[in-house]
């Protein structure tokens, strides 16, 4: 068998997989009940770059890089290993099960709706104290000053971000690499979001993660705008205008394919920690309210099934 044979067989079975997956964890998540027993794996992963972070973000500038790459070399290494271990070891049918199981882990579609319905409700009835702890958990941003307007953009941002990062992306890892590849990308996305910023402890620390995950959200970040767009066609334009706007090399596609069809203006400057961000706009018109948000909660499930029909039509054509 060629290698390109090969290829074509692996993605295969991962598409048939990957389908299952996709279903299975938008039925169930990751239970409360659950993680009250056995923390999501992320933490797990969050813990090892803690400590990473402790033990080597130090010295000079060189050295900070230096162990920074090193870092990410490590979070290469550990999730690939126990991913490749997972696969030989569960085998038959039970073991076939776990696979399934545990690589729901790796995606985010029910927890990213539940997160941003949790801002909705509040934000819907005019409680702005409510959507604004709410709003906290899924956004970097300081919500405390945030009005209508300010929290529903800001979720619809992160909705449409966190489609790529939380669901395109593992997908597109899991289908490409199996459990290897999912796992390194979690723990790459994970460390982008704990130490790949701009601020002084991190900047030089923390830029090996961050280019990393800029690599691994490349082409997900694109399929994640398309899909956007497909579930409400208004967006290409916007998207392919307005993407390369966005401080990030990837955010930006899936944000304004999002502003796109709904018509409405996200971004903007934004306070983290204290400190205020410019950013440029994405989209034109009016800044979103509540009753966008809810309609781009409708549009994330329709790229969400757009996703489920795109590796369907993957399967039928291998």
């Amino acid at each position: 068998m060629t290698a390109l044979a090969s290829f074509s067989a692996m993605i295969s079975a991962n598409s048939s997989l990957l389908l299952v997956v996709l279903m299975l964890e938008a039925l169930v998540g990751y239970p409360d009940a659950l993680h009250r027993r056995i923390p999501h794996p992320v933490t797990w992963i969050g813990r090892l770059i803690d400590e990473l972070d402790h033990r080597w973000n130090t010295g000079s500038t060189a050295m900070q890089r230096w162990n920074g790459i090193a870092s990410v070399l490590i979070l290469v290494a550990v999730p690939a290993t126990v991913g490749l271990a997972l696969e030989f070891a569960l085998t038959g049918w039970i073991g076939f099960a776990l696979l399934i199981t545990i690589a729901t882990t790796g995606i985010a579609q029910r927890s990213l709706y539940l997160h941003v319905r949790r801002v909705l409700v509040p934000l819907s009835n005019g409680d702005l104290t409510k959507a604004r702890k709410a709003l906290s958990m899924i956004v970097g941003r300081d919500t405390d000053e945030l009005d209508n307007r300010a929290i529903s953009a800001a979720a619809t941002e992160s909705l449409a971000e966190s489609f790529c990062d939380g669901i395109v992306a593992p997908a597109f890892w899991f289908l490409i690499g199996g459990l290897p590849g999912l796992f390194v990308f979690k723990a790459i996305s994970t460390a982008d979001s704990q130490i790949g910023h701009l601020d002084s402890r991190y900047r030089h620390f923390g830029w090996a993660a961050a280019r990393a995950d800029d690599v691994m959200n490349y082409i997900p970040a694109r399929i994640a705008g398309c899909l956007i767009c497909m579930a409400a066609p208004g967006g290409w334009r916007t998207m392919l205008r307005d993407a390369r706007k966005h401080l990030s090399p990837n955010a930006g596609w899936s944000e304004a394919a999002m502003a796109g069809a709904l018509t409405v203006q996200i971004g903007g400057g934004a306070a983290y920690d204290g400190e205020w961000i410019a950013r440029e706009t994405l989209g034109n018109g009016r800044r979103p309210d509540a009753a966008d948000l809810k309609a781009a909660l409708t549009i994330y499930l329709r790229a969400c099934l757009f996703l489920w029909a795109t590796i369907g039509a993957l399967i039928w054509a291998l």
